[in-house]
């Protein structure tokens, strides 16, 4: 039972920092999301 609520925990948790984080990286823009923003070549305007 206690293993129950354990691994629920970890894999809601997991789901909520994922939401999180791709919330947090929609709300820099596109390039500042971007993986490869260091060597790319495309001017990038930040949004505002």
């Amino acid at each position: 039972m206690i293993v129950n609520v354990v691994i629920g925990t970890i894999i809601f948790g997991y789901a909520g920092w994922t939401i999180f984080r791709f919330i947090q990286k929609s709300k820099r823009g596109t390039c500042a999301a971007c993986s490869v923003k260091g060597s790319c070549g495309t001017s990038c305007h930040e949004k505002s």
